[in-house]
This record gives C-alpha cells, structure tokens and sequence, in this order.
C-alpha cells in the first residue's frame, strides 16, 4: 500500500505508547478514541480500500460514489471524516477533489493496536 498533508492522526504514535507498555492517559486515549471513530464505518474503511487500490494511490470523488452505492453528499461526508482525522488528504483541481492517503496514518494506527 502506497502512503501520501498529514494531520492529528499521524502524531500520535508520538504521544501515545501501544497500550500493554504503559496505561494510557486521558488525553492520549481521547486522540485514539477520535481516529478511531473515524475508521468505525463500512464506508469510511471501504473509501480507505479504494483510495489505497486506486491507480497512483489517488482517486477523484467523482469515481467513488459508484462502487459504495451512495450519493455523492455522503461520500463526500464520509471523505470529509476521514480528511479532518488525517488518513486521507484532499488536493482540489479545478472542479474536481482528489483524495489519497495521509502518510503514515495507518501506520500509527496499526503500531498502537499491536500491543493488544
């Protein structure tokens, strides 16, 4: 999987350790709580897939709203959650937005829940 401004969700593997090493705190937990929300959704992990999969690990808006099945305010609702929690960045092009994936973010993701 190719990773590509990154936002919140990237920093935190910085202030939050996996979570057998050490309790967590209360502000690390909420950051956690927050990304994690943000990847609770069928639609949001399915965007993540197609993003990912896509052709230069980049795809329109415009060739997302076909393979979910759901209209266009949605899927860009959905972009939207994912953009503001750092997995995905948006590049606007003339009419068009362009999403691909935040680097790394997964990767934070995937280093704090590997201690579980």
């Amino acid at each position: 999987m190719t990773l590509t401004t990154t936002l919140s969700i990237t920093d935190i593997s910085d202030c939050c350790s996996p979570i057998t090493r050490e309790p967590m705190d209360a502000n690390s937990a909420e950051k956690l709580s927050r990304s994690l929300k943000a990847l609770a959704d069928p639609a949001r992990l399915r965007l993540l897939s197609i993003v990912a999969s896509h052709e230069d690990a980049e795809a329109c808006v415009c060739d997302l709203t076909e393979p979910l099945g759901l209209s266009q305010p949605t899927v860009s609702h959905h972009l939207k959650v994912l953009v503001d929690a750092g997995y995905l960045n948006r590049d606007k092009r003339g009419t068009w937005a362009y999403y691909s994936l935040a680097p790394r973010a997964l990767e934070s993701v995937s280093a704090l829940l590997s201690g579980l």
